[in-house]
């Protein structure tokens, strides 16, 4: 069942010349990525938090691709509007590919950032330090009533032994990247935006959107 707009919110629309855009997550973390990097374009984002009966979304895809398309698809039939989903997660190649698309739920459905990390570092233990290289992979889908693109952004790095950094969220603190020294979770927003996978495929959306749906 698709949410109701009031009269009031019909007419701003119609008043308005943004473009009505939905972000298909209620990760909090994740809206203030997405909103920095789409600053600078003019429209209206939504997201899930906007909806108090959303549908869950099973996501059971064997890839990252796949979940983000089912994600689009199902929020863009419930709600109406152009819509957008990611997934995303960490790919260790000396642990068979994992967290991967079970990043987000790797110790469990219910498990927390903390209790994933502790998982990670618990199995990184028996790879050797130089076997620990691991890809941050993040897959936008988008779908309207004409298009469906996906587009996806990919950071290297290196797994590390202990936490390390503040900021960001997930596997950020154990996530390094050799070329600046850091991981995710010693970086600025700004600074992460430009190189994580989120921002990168984030980067090529904003282009898509700019060129393809905006512009039309």
């Amino acid at each position: 069942m698709k949410p109701s707009h009031g009269p009031g919110s019909l007419q701003k629309n119609r008043r308005s010349t943004l473009f009505t855009l939905l972000a298909a997550t209620s990760n909090q973390h994740k809206l203030v990525e997405i909103a920095n990097t789409l600053a600078d374009i003019p429209l209206q984002l939504k997201c899930l938090n906007e909806y108090s009966n959303y549908p869950q979304v099973n996501e059971d895809g064997s890839t990252f691709e796949e979940n983000a398309r089912k994600k689009a698809r199902a929020y863009f039939e419930y709600s109406g509007l152009p819509t957008f989903a990611d997934d995303s997660g960490l790919v260790v190649p000396a642990l068979n590919g994992e967290p991967g698309v079970h990043s987000a739920r790797y110790a469990g459905e219910k498990a927390n950032y903390a209790d994933n990390n502790r998982l990670l570092l618990e199995k990184i233990k028996s790879i050797p330090v130089d076997k620990r290289e691991g890809q941050f992979i993040c897959t936008i889908c988008y779908i309207d009533e004409k298009y469906q693109e996906c587009i996806t952004g990919v950071s290297a790095g290196i797994i590390l032994d202990r936490l390390q950094g503040t900021k960001g969220f997930g596997y950020d603190p154990l996530f390094y990247v050799p070329e600046l020294g850091k991981t995710y979770a010693e970086l600025l927003m700004e600074e992460k935006n430009l190189i994580s996978h989120r921002g990168r495929a984030m980067i090529l959306f904003r282009e898509f959107l700019k060129n393809k749906i905006l512009d039309r």
